[in-house]
């Protein structure tokens, strides 16, 4: 109960605060509200004065009455001279959300009768300062002005002969790498390398490029990786859009400068070191972009340093360490993974690609390099977890990159309960990882999509499409603030200031993510996907990762994606969601009547077609290409139709695009309200009735539907 003079109100005020609180809340330009006459539609986009509510019978989630009526409503507003009360039930909402959403409901109802719908504002000045520290770390951050090379020499003067790199037979200490980069340092300047150029690096993950990555540092110049997995005529596209001064690599058919690592390394040392100022660019790493052009993010020596100081004393980082470099070098993951190893004194352990792909070999070198700091996309520990893991020791298992299932882990608590289980959001343009969450096991069993509170130095924000703060519990936009934040993409101006954009909170720069998300009262954030995955089917919104995760409910099922395609772009009907399983067992009969049951109809995938593994890209994420044609089961035609099931099945074939058999089910060939409104009318042309989709239902085959129609003449 909230109490303030509500006298001064009427129930069109109290009715369009309402409205507008609660499409803040849901983050809708027209709401449905429940009241003692019936339940009304409003839209938002209206003044109030022109608010003209609409009798509808759509679900309600809350209402407005006005004295004691009880609470007929999930949520129930109660109106009375002198306070508000509000009503919910718990399995609806949290009592935090229920108490700051009658704050907010007696805030809007001040400014309702005076201000336009638009520009009301939500919360108050001390709710504001009280969210926007909701998405901070309760830590500070302490870290070191300091690049990255000299970072480094600083360890590598303390323990010179610890190992720093192992690949294969061959290891480097310490001071070797120091030495042997400062050596290729000295090549790169007789090359003609200078302080602010840019070096592509077109290497595997190995030995070379580390001493690549920091010889390009020493030099002052900045390292852009590009995977020599890629065709010639990409990465010469972004190697050229970088204006790269040169590339280290051991390919032979770059169209540009290149130069081994053995032809760069000088014979004569140089007599000066330039000196870098930490704010300068390190690194440029490329990611996808919409428009087909790759943007190439530009992160500092600084962001890099204050993501390992952010963690070191988090995770326990040390000289004890080996860390798995599982990772190609333009994918980010590799950064924190190569910086948060040499940065802390302990041992990189290369996993070679072939090596990366293979479960069982990389397995093999989990327990021959006894490695202790295992960083992983959470699509290839799906491949790890599918061999015998007993051996495998690490004590900190990190997973970043792509969404975590986080019931995919327990077969691996079981195995491994001494290992600490961390969940990082990141994101190229804020420097890896900017939040962590330790995952036990009874989280896991929750299938938590928390990724936990921001890291040391970086914080949180979750705003509106209007660019306002939303409250905790709230659906928003995530954006990414503090000493993470990149310095834009390079050479993109105008998409730099579109995604990069002042932090009104800090005077700094916070990233515009593209990710859905919500704080929670306590500060830890939830990840819901992307805004940009919610694909619409027939006007539906339909996000992929809810489909995924009602594959995985099914005990059979340890790997699941889910794509959307269309086998005619120009054509809505042709959407279709097909979904691909690793299974446990070979039997895969059942899956998707099971999430037929779990999920409405337009959701259900139109296939589920078993797979070995689920592909990966050399990123260790979800190589769709890569992904098998759909199995559609096959016609299940039989001999002695009569000629209504057949024509019947002519006319579903055609509409369709597949044979179909007299006992196929409509949904599990594509079927969907659309192609029922053609079957309908092409049955009409021929002559027959019509079949309504409420039927299909209940009688979905040709044989059904035939039997059907002659009950009816």
């Amino acid at each position: 109960m909230l109490r303030l003079d509500c006298s001064t109100g009427d129930r069109a005020s109290w009715l369009g605060a309402l409205a507008v609180t609660l499409g803040r809340y849901l983050g809708r330009e027209s709401v449905v509200v429940g009241t003692d006459h019936g339940s009304v539609s409003v839209d938002l986009a209206a003044v109030l004065g022109e608010l003209r509510p609409v009798p509808t019978d759509q679900p309600v989630i809350a209402g407005l009455l006005f004295g004691d009526k009880g609470s007929p409503f999930p949520l129930t507003v109660s109106v009375h001279s002198d306070h508000l009360r509000l009503d919910y039930r718990r399995s609806h909402f949290a009592r935090e959300i229920v108490e700051q959403f009658a704050r907010h409901l007696a805030h809007v109802h001040q400014q309702v009768q005076s201000v336009p719908v638009a520009e009301i504002d939500l919360l108050d000045d001390v709710e504001r300062r009280r969210i926007v520290a909701l998405g901070r770390s309760r830590e500070p951050l302490a870290t070191s002005r300091v690049c990255l090379h000299e970072a480094f020499a600083r360890v590598a003067a303390r323990t010179p002969d610890a190992v720093a790199v192992s690949d294969g037979a061959a290891t480097l200490t310490y001071r070797e790498l120091d030495t042997w980069s400062t050596r290729l340092s000295d090549g790169l300047w007789a090359a003609g390398v200078r302080v602010g150029d840019r070096v592509g690096l077109c290497l595997d993950r190995s030995a070379d490029f580390v001493v690549a990555v920091m010889a390009v540092l020493k030099a002052g110049a900045t390292y852009v990786p590009v995977d020599p997995m890629h065709p010639a005529g990409r990465l010469a596209r972004i190697l050229e859009g970088a204006g790269v001064r040169l590339v280290i690599t051991d390919r032979t058919d770059i169209a540009m400068l290149a130069r081994t690592v053995d032809e760069l390394v000088a014979s004569r040392p140089r007599t000066t070191r330039p000196r870098i100022d930490p704010a300068e660019p390190a690194y440029v790493i490329h990611t996808s972009g919409s428009t087909g052009r790759p943007k190439g993010v530009v992160v500092p020596h600084s962001n890099v340093i204050a993501l390992v100081d952010a963690t070191r004393d988090l995770f326990g980082l040390g000289p004890h360490d080996v860390w798995s470099f599982f990772h190609s070098g333009a994918f980010d993951v590799s950064v924190y993974e190569m910086w948060g190893c040499l940065l802390t004194g302990g041992r990189l352990a290369v996993v070679p690609y072939d090596v990366s792909r293979d479960p069982e070999r990389f397995r093999d070198l989990l327990v021959a390099e006894q490695v202790t700091v295992l960083s992983q996309t959470p699509s290839a520990f799906t491949q790890l977890l599918g061999v015998d893991h007993g051996l495998v020791d690490p004590r900190l298992a990190i997973f970043a990159g792509e969404p975590l299932d986080t019931r995919a882990l327990l077969p691996w608590f079981d195995r491994h309960p001494q290992c600490r289980m961390v969940n990082m959001y990141g994101i190229t343009e804020t420097t890896v990882h900017a939040s962590h969450l330790t995952v036990t096991r009874e989280l896991a069993e929750t299938a938590t999509r928390c990724v936990g509170t921001a890291l040391p130095g970086w914080h949180f924000y979750v705003l509106d499409q209007a660019g306002r703060l939303v409250p905790p519990g709230v659906v928003g936009e995530i954006h990414v603030g503090g000493a993470g934040v990149a310095a834009g993409y390079l050479g993109q101006e105008e998409l730099t200031s579109q995604r990069f954009r002042p932090d009104p909170y800090t005077g700094g720069l916070q990233y515009r993510s593209g990710d859905l998300g919500r704080l929670r009262p306590d500060g830890t954030l939830d990840h819901l996907g992307r805004a940009d995955h919610q694909v619409k089917i027939r006007g539906f919104r339909v996000e992929l990762g809810e489909i995924r995760a009602a594959l995985l409910e099914d005990t059979r099922v340890r790997a699941a994606a889910a794509v959307v395609r269309r086998s005619d772009p120009a054509d809505p009907a042709t959407a279709r969601i097909d979904a691909y399983v690793v299974l446990a067992d070979e039997a895969a009969a059942g899956i998707r009547d099971r999430v037929a049951r779990l999920l409405p109809d337009y959701m259900v995938p139109a296939t589920v077609t078993p797979v070995a593994e689920l592909p990966l890209t050399p990123n260790g994420k979800l190589d769709i290409v890569r992904l098998p044609q759909p199995r559609f089961r096959p016609a299940r035609i039989s001999g002695g139709e009569d000629d209504l099931v057949g024509r019947l099945r002519r006319i579903w074939s055609d509409v369709l695009g597949v044979a179909v058999g007299p006992d196929d089910d409509f949904f599990e060939l594509g079927g969907n309200s659309m192609y029922a409104v053609r079957i309908s009318t092409a049955m009409r042309a021929a002559g027959m009735p019509a079949v309504v989709m409420a039927n299909l239902y209940r009688a979905s085959t040709v044989r059904a539907v035939a039997a059907g129609l002659e009950r009816t003449e």
